[in-house]
């Protein structure tokens, strides 16, 4: 259990508590949304293998991490997160659009993130899957790649949110230490600055963010556990072949 943040957070009856695992990518969309606001908040690290009671009480329909506690009342899923942050402190820093046409572009473009850039990219690793079908889930996170590519190109000021950081750029820059442990530990770079530059040039601004440093786990703990899962992912693989 640690104390993180530094901003007004308000007071007692304000208290800010995240439910979170460290290598997390969506814990990583909420610690990032609060830094960027300002807000101060209490981190407790849970053991998913354990599911503490904390998160069971806290989360009993998904019983998954990250959870926000306000005041003792939760808030679960990533981005319902996210965008209740927003509403709650809205003299902080506004992740969404005050005009409702950008804020409905925004939440489409957030959504497509986890439909189509995460889904695909989670079956090119999936062991029950063919080659023939890791090969389409790969061209899908490609696709998905592109278009987020052509939709940052619409945007003034390098990010999805124009001049500053918004939703969109908080719900991908969650996948961020993962997609940069990618390259090193399965040989699979997820953004190429020969195809995607845009995006390439997206992830460092994002890296040289204080609010995104002070989110994101270290990426030597990042890249050590993406190691022993795509090893285990390898083993799973051959296993399901051998029993063919």
């Amino acid at each position: 259990m640690a104390a993180a943040g530094a901003g007004d957070g308000g007071g007692d009856g304000e208290q800010l508590t995240v439910l979170g695992a460290w290598g997390s990518p969506f814990l990583v969309r909420v610690r990032l949304a609060l830094n960027l606001k300002g807000l101060s908040y209490e981190y407790v690290e849970v053991d998913l293998a354990g599911k503490r009671e904390q998160l069971l009480a806290a989360n009993p329909v998904h019983r998954k991490i990250p959870v926000l506690l306000h005041a003792g009342k939760p808030v679960c899923e990533s981005m319902v997160i996210v965008e209740y942050l927003d509403e709650a402190f809205p003299s902080a820093a506004g992740l969404l659009p005050a005009d409702p046409y950008a804020r409905a572009v925004a939440r489409f473009w957030a959504a497509f993130v986890d439909d189509k850039l995460l889904s695909g990219w989670l079956g090119v690793y999936d062991a029950g899957k063919t080659e023939e079908e890791k090969a389409a889930a790969l061209a899908e996170t490609r696709a998905a790649l592109d278009a987020l590519e052509g939709a940052l190109g619409e945007r003034a000021g390098g990010w999805f949110g124009g001049d500053s950081v918004g939703l969109v750029d908080v719900a991908l820059g969650g996948f961020v230490p993962a997609m940069m442990a990618s390259e090193p530990t399965t040989g699979l770079r997820i953004v190429d600055p020969g195809r995607t530059p845009l995006l390439a040039a997206w992830v460092e601004r994002f890296c040289a963010l204080e609010e995104a440093k002070a989110a994101m786990p270290p990426f030597d703990r990042i890249l050590e556990a993406g190691k022993k899962r795509y090893a285990d992912l390898q083993a799973a693989a051959a296993a399901a072949a051998a029993r063919e």
